[in-house]
């Protein structure tokens, strides 16, 4: 078994180290924020991910948290890059953590393999290796290793992993990083360094218009009569198709289809190719969450000034506090911008949307946000809201009007019990 050093301890690099550490490696995690390193060498755990901390307390013997350089690569023959990689202004990926990653590396004679899981744009391999080049780093070698992990189901994804993709330009570099895998059953894919790099923004981009796609479909059934979920149901049938991420909604979010998104419609408008289909994407996207706003202009009149709205559910999705790009914030601002009270609540969520939003009024509880509420919107699918006692939300609301964003009720039992209910591409 190898030593690994990950650099960045957020969901990429906690996850990583966790789970190289479960299949037989030494591990340091180095993180430049002290804060985060103490509360993980006290045991805590900076982020929500099910499973995460009960994986890091059970292989505390191989993994260390630290600040420092030097302990970090000591002995480390592979560093794996895991830093944050969000967008610019102008769309493009900020590699400037990588780039910092870089000028930290230990100058010495060590033999190591530099291995970037983090995303960036093709090309910024060609780039480092370049860099280690010209640094007269011969003994620093490099591979591509992007992560496939869905915030929620990260560590499932990890150890059961649809393929395992390593890009090297240097003969049998791909072959050294993909052994530290011998212990997941997965499929190793080993190519070219820019290859690896594309996969990822390809494969996630692919992801984000099969959801837009079916988005679009959805707001055709609205019109015709349709009902997206069983349209989806027969298309997902077709092997050629298959059912996954044609779950008709009010957007994508997160950390990872967003940013990606745009930044390969950048890769691509930097290389002189106008990625025509990917505008498309995004824009159905950004114009699906304001949807809701119509929706509930159609149930409370023109003017929702003065109104009361629950937001039922916060992060992106269910089984993460992440709400980088969530609905949540679009619909929050949006409605407050027309003058309407807004209240939500999230299970684990909280704290991150009071950091962002100060103004956005919390609750501790689903039944407190519809509390005299003249509508609700269920944002993410939480198990929790799903199980909710409607019967009794019925009676607290002020207006009974529910929009469900994820097509995630029961609209026939919820108008059964009195609720005037709309979901996405259904009859209302």
């Amino acid at each position: 078994m190898s030593r690994l050093a990950v650099i960045g301890a957020g969901y990429v690099g906690l996850v990583t180290a966790a789970c190289m550490a479960h299949i037989g490696h030494d591990v340091v995690a180095l993180d430049v924020n002290r804060s985060k390193v103490e509360l993980l060498q006290a045991g805590g755990v900076p982020i929500y991910e099910p499973g995460l901390a009960e994986l890091i307390a059970a292989h505390r013997d191989r993994i260390a948290f630290t600040s420092d350089l030097g302990s970090a690569y000591a002995g480390a023959k592979f560093v794996f890059l895991c830093v944050d990689t969000p967008p610019t202004y102008s769309g493009d990926a900020d590699l400037s953590r990588i780039w910092q990653a870089l000028d930290r590396l230990p100058v010495d004679e060590a033999s190591r393999i530099l291995v970037t899981k983090s995303t960036v744009p093709v090309g910024t391999g060609a780039a480092i290796q370049m860099e280690l080049k010209n640094r007269g780093l011969d003994n620093i070698h490099y591979a591509s290793n992007p992560e496939f992990l869905r915030e929620g189901s990260a560590i499932g994804d990890f150890m059961h992993a649809d393929r395992v993709v390593v890009g090297a330009d240097e003969p049998g570099i791909a072959e050294e990083v993909a052994e530290l895998y011998k212990g997941i059953d997965a499929p190793v894919l080993t190519t070219g360094v820019a290859s690896a790099e594309m996969i990822k923004y390809a494969s996630n981009a692919f992801l984000a218009t099969k959801i837009s796609f079916i988005n679009e479909i959805a707001n055709v059934c609205e019109m015709t009569g349709a009902d997206v979920s069983v349209v989806a149901q027969g298309m997902g049938m077709d092997k050629r198709i298959g059912p996954h991420f044609l779950q008709a909604g009010i957007g994508y979010g997160g950390s990872c289809f967003p940013k990606d998104v745009l930044a390969l419609k950048q890769i691509a408008g930097n290389s002189g190719y106008h990625f025509q289909l990917l505008n498309a994407v995004i824009e159905v996207n950004e114009l699906q969450k304001r949807k809701v706003i119509h929706k509930l202009k159609s149930h409370l009149g023109p003017e929702l000034r003065g109104f009361k709205i629950a937001l039922l559910g916060l992060a992106f999705k269910p089984n993460t506090d992440d709400i980088r790009q969530a609905s949540s914030i679009v619909l929050a601002e949006r409605l407050m911008a027309e003058g309407v009270k807004v209240v939500g609540y999230d299970p684990v969520a909280m704290d991150n949307i009071k950091a962002l939003l100060p103004s956005f009024c919390c609750t501790s509880s689903a039944m407190e946000a519809l509390d005299g509420a003249d509508a609700c919107v269920l944002v993410t699918e939480w198990q929790e809201f799903l199980d909710l006692d409607w019967a009794a939300a019925l009676d607290t609301m002020a207006r009974p009007v529910v929009i469900d964003g994820r097509n995630a009720l029961d609209g026939a039992r919820l108008t059964d019990l009195g609720f005037t209910y709309e979901g996405v591409g259904r009859k209302s």
